[in-house]
């Protein structure tokens, strides 16, 4: 099994321990962290105490420190993904969060209310479906980059090698990182989206592998993260993944069929102010170029040549934005560098979603060009890619989902007729049950990532199943009513959760005051309760009407103007009432 090898572990608990042991053939080490001290050191089995508490876990995430302490996080639960080249890929389904303490007497009555909010922070993100883990693969590495390594890069571990992009644990294993000997006890963990399926076409059986891998950097949700930072982060950055495994042959497109799917990599904000779509702000003030020329120097010693696919309104509120964008590409007056804009909602309007082809003749040839990796049956690489499309709407999950979908299946029809799965002129179009699978793999992909993102599955999902459907456009309003109600009155908690997740915010219990303790202003609780009363009022009035309409009308008018005039006041500051990140300064967010 090798070196991560082991099928499970047991924990086990002591008043002053945590003792986690290797259950694979032959291992004697024992993690051992020290619940007071906590340090962190290896021993033996027979170092285990009889009395100490024994449970099977699955894994450590990793461990993190609140106010009533350092907490150790563990996998209680996972479900098999199934097996990627001879190794089992899983799902995390459960989690343990455990205190290192043994009480929390030591804590005032603030300190505790912080710490149950600290702790409920952590919960959410671990509840967020989507964490991934193989014991002895490296999920974090594209086929290509992982065929570009050397020896001495194969034999480390899967922590030290792992891509720090995609390390979702990586904050919380810091400390284990820092022993080289206990690194086998520390799994990288994914988050993302995975999905694998055993198809025929033809009567030639192969795997099919969708792999979507959440970056941890500038990492959020919707609205308060847009953009990208000043090292050149894009907010909301996924790569994803298609692998065909045929007579061991192995096919790979990388990102989302070829490309990335990342915020417009500007500096720019959308805040949430109760309005349904609040306008995009571009910072006057940053230097675009800057940021922009780090995104994608990154972007090309990465991928390769960028072919860019910009899929925002071209009218509008974000007409700057893509203008702007346009420029940015001008300017910089790269050769590694192409800019496509295609105004999505403009060119499908009416259901006209024929029109996407439009797009998808006018990229054919890059695609071409850009190609894709494959490697034969006896380890000789054929095909390398060259580079990728980056992908982006104002989200970059629904319309970018879209056109992802439409793309990967010209690269896998490329790759299947290569390997001789697809006769000469079939049309992997045709293969109706693999066509289902293929569909609804995509569409699963859609609103994994749109749940993490945006706290909602994505829109337009009915397309990539089926084509669109008048169901679909009400299941769209549907998911767009939800988003709006997450967006304006949730998320800024959801943000918080995510920021101490990744360590962008670390807690401190000597702080003499609590990001935790921002007091609301009055009018936050005061104007919904007048505006709810008044417009009880108002319905009150017209149930229980008095001797005279005019009486009724009276009162019916002034209940009206209260309730409407609370209304409008409350949206104008729409930004005060609005759920805001406490945990991270704004300008860190920005």
């Amino acid at each position: 099994l090798g070196i991560y090898g082991f099928p499970f572990l047991l924990r086990h608990i002591t008043p002053e321990k945590f003792y986690v042991e290797a259950c694979d053939d032959g291992a004697d080490d024992v993690l051992i962290i020290d619940r007071v001290s906590t340090e962190v050191t290896l021993s033996v089995k027979k170092d285990i105490p009889p009395s100490a508490v024994t449970r099977p876990i699955f894994g450590i995430l990793g461990t993190i420190h609140l106010v009533a302490g350092n907490y150790l996080i563990v996998i209680t639960k996972k479900t098999k993904i199934g097996e990627f080249f001879n190794h089992v890929i899983w799902k995390a389904t459960d989690f343990d969060v455990l205190s290192y303490k043994k009480t929390m007497l030591h804590l005032t009555d603030i300190q505790l209310q912080d710490n149950k909010t600290f702790l409920a922070m952590i919960n959410h993100v671990l509840n967020v479906d989507g964490f991934y883990f193989s014991t002895t693969y490296d999920l974090t590495h594209t086929l290509q980059r992982l065929s570009n390594t050397s020896p001495e890069f194969q034999e480390m571990s899967l922590l030290e090698r792992a891509d720090q992009r995609f390390v979702w644990n990586g904050h919380l294993l810091r400390e284990l990182s820092a022993q080289p000997e206990v690194h086998r006890f520390a799994l990288p963990v994914l988050h993302g989206f995975i999905t694998m399926h055993s198809c025929s076409i033809n009567g030639k059986y192969f795997d099919w592998i969708l792999i979507s891998r959440r970056s941890c950097f500038r990492a959020g949700v919707r609205y308060y993260v847009r953009g990208i930072d000043s090292e050149g982060h894009a907010a909301n950055f996924v790569e994803t993944e298609q692998i065909v495994h045929y007579s061991g042959s192995r096919a790979s497109f990388v990102q989302a069929s070829g490309r990335t799917r990342g915020s417009i990599p500007l500096f720019w904000s959308q805040r949430p102010n109760l309005k349904y779509k609040p306008l995009p702000l571009i910072n006057k003030v940053a230097n675009h170029m800057d940021g922009f020329q780090r995104h994608f120097d990154s972007q090309v010693i990465i991928y390769g040549k960028q072919v860019i696919i910009n899929l925002v309104n071209q009218k509008g509120s974000e007409k700057p934005l893509e203008q702007a964008f346009a420029t940015m590409v001008s300017s910089l007056a790269s050769g590694m560098i192409r800019y496509i804009a295609f105004d999505f909602h403009k060119e499908c309007k009416n259901m006209r979603w024929d029109r996407l082809s439009i797009l998808m003749d006018q990229v054919a040839e890059m695609q071409d060009e850009l190609s894709y990796f494959l490697v034969d049956s006896a380890g000789m690489v054929v095909a390398s890619q060259e580079g990728v499309f980056r992908s982006n709407c104002m989200d970059c999950l629904d319309r970018t989902n879209v056109i992802q979908s439409l793309l990967a299946r010209r690269s896998l029809q490329a790759q299947l007729q290569r390997l001789g799965v697809l006769h000469v002129g079939q049309k992997l179009e045709e293969q109706h049950d693999f066509e289902k699978i293929y569909k609804n793999a995509w569409a699963d992909n859609a609103n994994a990532c749109a749940k993490q993102y945006a706290g909602t599955g994505a829109l337009k999902t009915d397309f990539t199943r089926q084509g669109r459907t008048q169901l679909g456009l009400l299941m769209d309003g549907w998911n767009s009513l939800i988003r709006y109600y997450k967006n304006n009155f949730s998320d800024g908690f959801r943000q918080d959760s995510i920021d101490l997740f990744l360590g962008n915010y670390s807690v401190d219990e000597l702080e003499s005051h609590s990001p935790l303790s921002v007091a609301r202003d009055l009018k936050f609780l005061a104007l919904p309760i007048i505006m709810v009363v008044a417009f009880s009022m108002c319905i009150i009035c017209l149930l229980m009407a008095g001797d005279t309409w005019t009486e009724t009308l009276a009162y019916v008018l002034f209940w009206g103007v209260a309730s409407i005039g609370t209304f409008f006041i409350i949206l104008y500051n729409g930004k005060d009432f609005v759920d805001a990140p406490r945990l991270v300064q704004k300008e860190k967010m920005d």
